[in-house]
């Protein structure tokens, strides 16, 4: 197995070790609520990453225009598969050399999809919300990060 390919599996069990567990690298104080208004409190946090919101919506207009470009790329390899498979029944035997451009637009698709959308979906897109009566954006986040504070629920949208 490729050095790359290997780092790329052992980050990746890392990533869903620490996520699914709720470990941090430098944990805070959690924020104290009374218990009677701890049911309904959400936590918010102020946006931080400017960069990469502003990126993502400046591709924003553009993404009509993308989801056209990829359902074309994805006609077009439905077409290139199905005339290889074609020719290889016509022939009556397997030839693999027919599945070699097939399979490398498959995969310059797939990874184009993969980071186009990682590009246009920042995480701020879905943890994104509105508090009523507060200006600037806010993302949820948990009781312990730095810079939370407690919000009530009825005001999140």
């Amino acid at each position: 197995m490729k050095p790359l390919m290997l780092f790329a599996i052992v980050a990746l069990v890392a990533i869903v070790i620490v996520v699914s567990f709720g470990l941090q690298l430098s944990p805070n104080a959690p924020i104290a609520l009374a218990p009677d208004s701890a049911a309904n409190a959400l936590y918010v946090c102020p946006t931080d990453s400017a960069f990469w919101d502003g990126f993502s919506a400046g591709i924003k207009p553009f993404s009509q225009y993308l989801i056209i470009g990829l359902f074309a790329v994805i006609m077009l390899l439905a077409f290139s598969w199905g005339w290889a498979l074609y020719q290889n029944l016509l022939s009556d035997s397997f030839k693999r050399d027919s599945f070699k451009k097939p399979w490398q637009l498959t995969k310059m698709t797939f990874w184009t999809t993969v980071i186009v959308l990682l590009f246009v979906m920042t995480p701020n897109y879905f943890r994104t919300v509105t508090i009523d009566g507060q200006a600037g954006e806010y993302v949820l986040c948990d009781s312990n990060t730095p810079g939370a504070r407690a919000v009530r629920s009825d005001a999140v949208h």
